[in-house]
């Protein structure tokens, strides 16, 4: 007999930046690489707007505006991290348009980045795309080649039951 009420909910990640996607595991930082905040993908952007990946709220915005936190209708929470030591920055080349609390739509800009500024810094561009509440996930599949903000899919999710 199908059980039709027990279907797992999918949620799909949208692009929050235009640039090659990369492997978790092939981020040059071992916090992101190992997995230890959890699991995901990389971009290595092309330009600076970041935009948001889902439909949710913005559960945080570092003072540092590297990286910043968006958790879903569904409870997922997705840690957007700009740069790989770019916290060293102390919030140079960042300009943010969102605040913890603020509601954002898939496609919402949420930062701009120099990337060019990154760079002179010494700093990667590349962005991990993570989620952090793995004990939600009963799956997650990720996509490989280029992606456009806000348009290609990264990442399919699965959640537990």
């Amino acid at each position: 007999m199908f059980n039709l009420f027990n279907k797992n909910k999918s949620i799909s990640i949208t692009a929050p930046m235009t640039g090659d996607i990369m492997e978790i595991t092939q981020v040059e930082d071992e916090v992101f690489s190992e997995k230890m905040v959890g699991d995901g993908i990389a971009i290595n952007p092309s330009e600076g707007i970041v935009v948001s990946p889902v439909k949710g709220e913005i559960l945080q915005v570092f003072p540092t505006k590297h990286a910043l936190g968006i958790k879903t209708e569904e409870g997922l929470e997705i840690l957007i991290h700009i740069g790989i030591d770019t916290v060293e920055l102390k919030g140079n080349g960042f300009k943010t348009y969102v605040k913890a609390g603020d509601r954002v739509e898939t496609g919402d800009k949420l930062l701009e980045v120099d990337l060019n500024f990154i760079k002179e810094n010494g700093k990667s561009i590349v962005s991990p795309i993570i989620i952090t509440n793995m004990e939600m996930v009963k799956s997650i599949s990720t996509k490989t080649g280029n992606a456009n903000r806000g348009k290609n899919n990264i990442m399919d999710i699965v959640l537990q039951n």
